[in-house]
């Protein structure tokens, strides 16, 4: 006796997870850059902007410059970073803002550099004007900032324009 039963075999085809495109894992790497940079540049000015006496002392203590242009430089900074990192995470002028990004880094860079070399124990000013630690361990800061000049290259070299304001 037959009963008819078709028997139909249905093969699982194994599914091949999406792949992430280059372009996706670049714009990925740049958005990183962009808005990481933007949060460095004005964390950094928040903490400069009330306390200009510690700013101008930090500087100074570089022994780069005299002390009336160590406190114009202490009143222009702080500004100055909330703005680069306003432009950057409001996509203003992505590239010119990165470039100025970069040149800065290794403005900081050079000027950690020679405090260093001249064995200057300093702190560097650069989060918080007021540490209780006075000494910079050199090596780490500069490798830090090494990194934050090659995010702002990056971006000069792929700036993540989605919600840029004016790329």
């Amino acid at each position: 006796m037959s009963y008819g039963f078709c028997v139909t075999v249905i093969e699982k085809q194994q599914e091949t997870p999406p792949r992430i495109s280059r372009a996706t894992v670049l714009d990925a790497i740049g958005a990183l850059c962009r808005f990481g940079l933007a949060i460095v540049w004005i964390a950094g000015g928040v903490t400069k902007i009330g306390d200009r006496m510690a700013v101008t002392q930090s500087i100074a203590a570089y022994e780069i410059f005299t002390p009336y242009w160590s406190d114009i430089l202490a009143q222009l900074i702080g500004p100055l970073e909330i703005a680069g990192g306003l432009f950057l995470l409001l996509g203003l002028w992505l590239r010119p803002s990165a470039k100025l990004s970069a040149v800065v880094m290794v403005l900081f860079i050079i000027g950690l550099s020679q405090a260093w070399a001249r064995g200057l124990e300093i702190d560097c000013g650069c989060f918080s004007p007021q540490s209780d630690d006075p000494s910079t361990d050199y090596l780490s800061t500069i490798l830090r900032d090494v990194v934050f000049a090659a995010m702002s290259l990056y971006i000069v070299y792929r700036p993540f324009k989605k919600w840029a304001i004016y790329p």
